[in-house]
């Protein structure tokens, strides 16, 4: 039997709050009971006040609507999420977590310790190429939302964010549209741009919003910000340049032209990253245009669009297949459907599995949630340990009193044992240590070749290497060279290797007089790692991924080798480029298999 408990979808936009009430109907659907959108200002976009600006209009609006809905999932601002398509060398299943951990250290602007991140792998290229969505909020940011539903006596399910919401809502209400189809979301602080072909999806997040619209009119006509974005959306309109009228009001010229300047802006940016999905992405000429967000509805923006791009523009509706309640009011949701597809997209996920499904809430959220709901259950549990311990520990008290009187019978005959198996443990110590020396000895006797075999096993493995890369690369550039030789090589974990312009090779440490001598009699700890710093020829020049490529190549070709240790032998450091020689360097941990005593 299907549960038709309600929960709340609320988009924290930089512009304004957006909630709205569902349900899963009997059919399996998602039907919507209620909405409201709640203007945040100027406050809710700057960090300072967002927060209490935010919690402010969320009580409101909880009031307003009067539900009884506790349970909420919730979507993060565009302006305060880093998402990023990143294309994966095809690698092994098991290792495309480990790459895509690599990437995230690379790609996400904050220490990965300081943040949340997800990912999903949305398909792959004709070129067996992995192609994944990374997305990384501050931990901060997720607390405070978590903070905020807690003070709204409301129950945090999950943390989604703004592509991926806009992504699923579509697929659900426009997923038999054929060709390549644009979404343009246009946000108060940020746009989004989507792509959607043959079931893949590529995004874009664009650093311009409508509330610079508001902003610069407020700053020509001396204006507050409040009351500009009052004038903004009462009068204004894009101007469609060339021979139309100028408007007779001072202020609608004004937004009219500021309006322009903004969504020419805007237009570059989507013409830019148009071309870019067309030229690296392998994509198709866009067929159509789909505008949603809040300043989509400024008047004229669609003639815009359809203009400069020169395909047909519609509104987003995402209640396209969602059910409405009858006690909605259909007008009122009418004007404001454009705006509301990242709750209809926060809405899918509790209805089936989605295209894009990420979590963005912190572990340690997640624990404390799950603390707080069995807090009772602790107590109570607690209480009753009590009690029982206090039973136990009265009879243990007895039975102590007891096993006392029998230990002191016993003390004795325990002496005279102790005194024998103190003579056994010398002798048998004895005989341990006169064992291990023998063994060191014979092990150093038979493995008298071992460095010998190490070094030569390594000089195949870079051969195979550049044998491996020159195939690879021969489809893209006959003829192309590639070259891979270990730089420095040392015994035992060192500190990486150094990174970034003019690097250097770290020096062998070198001991002071008797440091690391070991003790009389003592036998020395085995080492089981070796440190190389590799340098190869850059080919980056032939294909952006080579160089990685040559540093997984080598990695995979170690971590086969019988004589080295898979777990233990890893990439360090970063790949540093070296272009006054053309080259680049990587460092790389060895584990030994089977280490040499020393």
């Amino acid at each position: 039997m299907l549960n038709t408990k309600s929960f709340l979808a609320v988009d924290f936009g930089a512009g304004s709050l957006k909630l709205a009430e569902f349900e899963i109907n009997e059919a399996g659907g998602l039907c919507l009971k209620n909405f409201s959108i709640k203007p945040l200002g100027l406050e809710g976009a700057q960090e300072s006040s967002r927060e209490a600006t935010t919690l402010k209009a969320l009580r409101e609006v909880l009031v307003e609507t009067g539900t009884k809905a506790r349970d909420i999932n919730v979507c993060a601002p565009g302006f305060q999420v880093f998402s990023k398509f990143v294309k994966l060398p095809p690698v092994d299943a098991g290792k495309v977590t480990q790459i895509i951990q690599y990437e995230a250290q690379q790609n996400v602007p904050f220490p990965l310790a300081e943040v949340v991140w997800d990912y999903q792998i949305l398909g792959s290229s004709t070129g067996g190429e992995l192609e994944v969505l990374l997305v990384a909020i501050k931990s901060d940011v997720v607390e405070g939302l978590f903070r905020m539903a807690e003070e709204a006596k409301l129950r945090l399910q999950l943390c989604d964010v703004s592509p991926a919401a806009l992504c699923n809502a579509f697929r659900y209400n426009y997923g038999e549209l054929e060709g390549c189809t644009m979404l343009l979301d246009i946000g108060a602080k940020t746009s989004n741009l989507l792509f959607f072909e043959n079931g893949k999806v590529f995004s874009r997040s664009i650093s311009l919003g409508a509330n610079s619209i508001t902003q610069d009119f407020a700053n020509e006509a001396k204006l507050k910000f409040e009351i500009a974005e009052q004038k903004k959306v009462a009068e204004g309109f894009v101007s469609l340049g060339g021979a139309y009228a100028e408007p007779e009001s001072e202020y609608q010229a004004a937004i009219a032209k500021i309006a322009r300047q903004f969504m020419t802006k805007l237009h570059i940016q989507v013409n830019q990253t148009k071309q870019f999905y067309r030229g690296q992405q392998g994509g198709s000429e866009p067929l159509r245009l789909f505008l949603s967000g809040g300043a989509s509805i400024m008047p004229y923006t669609a003639q815009f669009f359809a203009e400069k791009l020169n395909v047909p523009v519609e509104y987003f509706n995402p209640f396209r297949n969602v059910q409405i309640d009858p006690a909605v009011n259909l007008e009122e949701l009418a004007r404001v459907a454009h705006s509301l597809g990242e709750v209809v997209g926060l809405g899918l996920r509790n209805l089936a599995n989605c295209p894009v499904e990420m979590n963005l809430m912190p572990s340690s959220t997640l624990r404390w949630r799950t603390f707080n709901e069995k807090k009772p259950y602790f107590i109570f549990t607690l209480l009753s340990l009590v009690a029982v311990a206090g039973a136990v520990g009265f009879l243990f008290q007895k039975l102590a009193e007891s096993k006392e009187k029998e230990i002191k019978d016993l003390e004795p005959q325990v002496q005279k044992l102790k005194t024998k198996a103190d003579q056994f443990d010398r002798a048998y110590k004895k005989l341990q240590a006169t064992q291990k020396e023998a063994g060191q000895i014979t092990s150093w006797m038979e493995e008298r070749y071992y460095w010998g075999n190490v070094l030569a096993e390594l000089r195949r493995v870079l051969i195979r290497s550049e044998d491996d890369i020159k195939k690879k690369l021969s489809a893209i550039r006959p003829g192309v060279e590639a070259g891979v030789w270990i730089e420095q090589l040392t015994l035992g974990n060192t500190p990486g290797p150094a990174t970034g312009p003019g690097a250097v090779p770290i020096p062998m440490p070198v001991a002071s007089p008797g440091e690391n001598e070991a003790a009389p009699g003592a036998t020395p700890n085995p080492s089981s790692t070796l440190t190389l710093v590799c340098r190869a020829v850059n080919l980056s020049n032939i294909d952006p991924s080579a160089n990685t490529d040559i540093a997984y190549t080598v990695l995979n070709e170690l971590q086969a080798n019988p004589l080295f240790d898979p777990k233990a032998t890893q990439l360090r450091g970063d790949i540093t480029p070296d272009d006054a020689t053309g080259t680049f360097t990587f460092g790389i941990t060895v584990g030994l298999q089977h280490p040499l005593n020393l």
